[in-house]
């Protein structure tokens, strides 16, 4: 229980961003770089795949739905943090950070599941192509994302329930850019303990899932893809999921970084670092990586250009 000569916390200050003028216009001219390339490169991946009819596959269905999830994965922190940059005060209140909170679990949970639904359409293509369009008929790749957005729906609310109840007297300094969970618990002046356990349970048993399923995946994948014979073949059949591969690597990679790290190595600038990567960083690479490496998205992409040109 909160004790009644303590002063109930309203709304909470970042101390992750510089107060320091100078670097404050170079952090704010950096972010807005990256975040008009991340919305253009992610609306220009969506674009492209309603205008070319040789792109309505499934692959192409998840790698829409996956740009459209990084426009809301970015969108969640970078306007804040533009703002902030910006304000006097770098503040936000409570609701309003368990808001937040709440919208990047839902985008990073769905994103989780739709990699995993991109590695699952990568298998029935490439492990038992005979029966692709049996196994990923459009019904199934509705329910896919469906099943996505909703595994993140609840993962979100399930994280964020518990958090609306705490009390939060104290500190109300967060030494980070943005709202973050495990800095929030620690603020709070009720016992968190049932909601830690909750936020770590579900964390595994949602982000493993997850993990799982793609790694099988491609377990099979690469199994399949070393029985075949020719180098030209098998050149070609993994060149349809590499690119995906490297999107997986580097989302994953980044989280498994930041939540295995060393206590010795841990550091708020890390953190942030982290932090910058997988929400900032990231959704911004993945229409680069898509649009470098594969093939039918560059000629697609040229056709787009082209009719531009002849319009004007």
């Amino acid at each position: 229980m909160p004790m009644k000569n303590q002063t109930t916390v309203t709304e909470f200050i970042f101390l992750g961003l510089p107060s320091d003028p100078q670097m404050q216009i170079f952090l704010f001219s950096v972010f807005l770089v990256i975040y008009l390339i991340t919305l253009s490169g992610n609306i220009v991946i969506m674009l492209v795949i309603r205008a070319d009819s040789h792109l309505h596959t499934p692959m192409y269905f998840f790698l829409f739905n996956l740009s459209f999830l990084d426009i809301c994965y970015s969108s969640v922190t970078v306007p804040n943090v533009l703002r902030k940059l910006l304000a006097e005060h770098n503040t936000i209140s409570v609701n309003g950070c368990i808001a937040q909170i709440f919208f990047i679990l839902l985008s990073a949970c769905a994103e989780c599941f739709i990699l995993s639904a991109m590695a699952y359409d990568r298998y029935a293509a490439i492990c038992d192509p005979l029966r692709y369009m049996e196994k990923m008929s459009k019904g199934i790749c509705v329910l896919l994302v469906s099943g996505a957005w909703t595994t993140g729906f609840f993962y979100a609310l399930l994280n964020t329930v518990f958090t609306l109840k705490l009390h939060f007297c104290g500190s109300n300094q967060i030494h980070h850019f943005s709202c973050e969970l495990p800095p929030l618990l620690q603020l709070a002046c009720t016992d968190t303990l049932t909601t830690q356990v909750l936020v770590l349970t579900s964390a595994v048993i949602f982000a493993s899932s997850s993990f799982l399923l793609t790694l099988i995946s491609y377990i099979h994948i690469i199994s399949t893809i070393q029985r075949i014979r020719s180098a030209e073949g098998r050149h070609k059949a993994f060149s349809t999921c590499s690119s995906h591969l490297i999107v997986v690597g580097l989302f994953y990679l980044t989280g498994f970084l930041q939540y295995t790290k060393p206590s010795s190595v841990s550091s708020v600038v890390l953190d942030e670092i982290f932090s910058v990567q997988y929400r900032v960083l990231t959704p911004m690479l993945n229409p680069i990586i898509y649009s470098l490496k594969n093939k039918e998205v560059k000629t697609a992409l040229r056709k787009m250009l082209g009719k531009l040109k002849f319009v004007r």
